[in-house]
């Protein structure tokens, strides 16, 4: 199982080009801006990690959204070895890959962990205007939107407007 920290932390990669006044956003385009996000997951805070992080986060999107396939992430992980430690609390694996890379494997490797333990469960927003993403923990796995703030109350909103609104004439 993933845990919670890592799961939060690709959730927040994938949700890093929002939708703001009909335009797309690249929070990690500006170098400080994503300098700060990176040192605030874990990272160092360099341009070659911030290149990493950006070539993983769009080909994870492009694969959540279903627009490439999975196999599309493999050049990501080139090179990265997994290696086990024995401990007295059993056998955990360490990933071995070069230091500016390290979070964008991170990324990649959480996804799969995703996909082994709760399949289907990160997905994209249904609001057709929106980039986000979401990860549904719920029981019964129904979530639609990234936030029921934003885009279930707008979305909720559109269709009882067209409801009510069905039928009539100007």
């Amino acid at each position: 199982m993933v845990d919670r920290e890592r799961q939060d932390a690709l959730l927040e990669l994938l949700n890093t080009t929002p939708v703001v006044g009909e335009a797309v956003q690249d929070q990690l385009a500006d170098p400080e801006a994503a300098r700060s996000w990176q040192r605030a997951h874990g990272g160092q805070g360099g341009a070659q990690e911030r290149r990493h992080l950006v070539e993983a986060r769009d080909g994870l999107q492009a694969v959540v959204r279903g627009s490439r396939p999975a196999a599309s992430l493999a050049p990501l992980l080139e090179g990265v070895a997994s290696h086990p430690r024995v401990s007295p609390g059993g056998v955990s694996w360490e990933v071995d890959a070069p230091r500016e890379r390290r979070p964008a494997v991170d990324a990649v490797l959480t996804w799969g962990a995703l996909q082994e333990t709760m399949p289907g469960q990160l997905r994209p927003c249904e609001n057709p205007e929106c980039r986000r993403f979401l990860l549904d923990r719920s029981k019964t796995n129904k979530g639609r939107w990234c936030s029921m703030a934003l885009c279930g109350n707008r979305m909720k909103a559109r269709r009882h407007y067209r409801r009510t609104h069905e039928g009539t004439t100007e």
